[in-house]
């Protein structure tokens, strides 16, 4: 049959009606049906591929969700709170530990940033109130063992402001040796201050890890809400009867690694001329240092003091013939106020009288017990000034 005569008799059942039987069609045509078949069956495949890989995605989540509620695990404190804690103690320490810091000086109240310098571990601890200050401990990518030390200079308050941490936020630091070549340095403490959390409902430590020639040395910042740090300055002896006209004086320890404002510290003297007292407005004793207060400066053995104070120009601390402290019967009170407090805090307490026995160049030395107990101070007939 030629292609002529197969399309006369499709026209002609086409235009009667009846059902054809055909022998032969166009090749074009049943392979465009059979592209159209494929093009569905794909589709199909497709969609259903998609389903199976979502139930299977949603399966996995939902045994990932179950395994971590048995193991009791988080992925957050989803406490903005706690977060702002952990954050705090990441971010100072990355600032603590990723440079060598620095001191912008205050001239009339005003930053002097053209005197700024990165060496604020040499500037006297007494200069390092008077700027701002963000200390590190980093030179040339390595621990700087100088500037550790100098962070006895600084005080709390400049190391919570300078890590930029919030205002009631309080820190401890502690540098220690962790491992070492030489096994008696193990746990040896290169530096230990700041305020103990144990009064703190939220805390969280940053830590760090170091190599330092011989020794791995390990930095952790703890940052908590807990009570600031109990303000640890302890008279530690006094000389009411120096020998030869020499000056009176007191010595006081800080008993806290950073360093410690006078800021709100009072003495109060009583005897038989009556009752006096200073007031400090500023100063500084830095930390696990020694200050002594004196009446004259100039001619004082100081020992191992890190600082001396003057006392003597206000009268309050006599020298020579001029007494302060009485020589036989009196007492010497510390205190502390906050500046919205109108009555300081009993820090120490010393009452001696004729009794004690104290004679020249005899002092009052304190022996560890309770500050403010008559049995905590004894007599003592070496004077030790500016040594604990």
């Amino acid at each position: 049959m030629t292609k002529v005569e197969n399309h006369s008799i499709v026209e002609f059942v086409g235009l009667t009606g009846d059902t054809l039987l055909t022998l032969e069609c166009p090749r074009v045509i049943m392979q465009g049906v059979g592209r159209s078949r494929k093009s569905s069956e794909s589709t199909d495949e497709a969609v259903v591929a998609v389903v199976e890989f979502l139930s299977a995605f949603t399966l996995f989540l939902m045994i990932l969700t179950a395994f971590m509620s048995l193991a009791q695990l988080e992925l957050g404190s989803n406490d903005p709170y706690t977060d702002l804690v952990d954050r705090s103690a990441v971010d100072g320490l990355d600032r603590l530990t990723n440079g060598k810091g620095w001191f912008v000086p205050y001239v009339d109240g005003v930053r002097d940033q053209t005197n700024a310098s990165e060496d604020w571990h040499q500037i006297p601890v007494t200069k390092l109130y008077d700027g701002v200050l963000q200390p590190g401990i980093i030179k040339d990518g390595l621990l700087d063992s100088n500037r550790i030390a100098a962070l006895s200079n600084v005080s709390i308050e400049a190391m919570t402001s300078g890590l930029g941490l919030a205002d009631d936020l309080q820190v401890r630091l502690l540098i220690q040796v962790k491992s070492s070549s030489d096994s008696s340095r193990i746990g040896s403490v290169l530096f230990d201050g700041g305020s103990d959390r144990s009064t703190a409902s939220t805390s969280s430590v940053a830590s760090r890890t170091f190599i330092s020639g011989e020794d791995v040395i390990s930095v952790s910042l703890e940052v908590h809400d807990g009570g600031k740090a109990p303000k640890l300055l302890r008279v530690t002896e006094f000389s009411p009867r120096p020998a030869d006209g020499g000056p009176e004086w007191i010595e006081v320890e800080n008993q806290n690694g950073f360093a410690l404002s006078l800021k709100g510290w009072s003495f109060e003297r009583s005897g038989t001329s009556g009752t006096s007292n200073y007031l400090y407005k500023d100063g500084v004793i830095p930390g696990g240092g020694i200050a002594l207060f004196s009446g004259d400066p100039s001619s004082q053995e100081i020992g191992n003091a890190s600082i001396v104070y003057d006392l003597g120009t206000t009268g309050f601390l006599g020298v020579g013939s001029l007494d302060g402290l009485d020589d036989s019967s009196g007492r010497l009170r510390m205190l502390f106020a906050e500046e919205d407090e109108g009555e300081g805090l009993q820090i120490c307490r010393i009452q001696w009288s004729p009794s004690t026995g104290i004679f020249s160049n005899n002092t009052m030395l304190w022996n560890g017990g309770p500050p403010s107990k008559d049995s905590s101070w004894v007599v003592s007939q070496t004077p030790t000034p500016g040594q604990v």
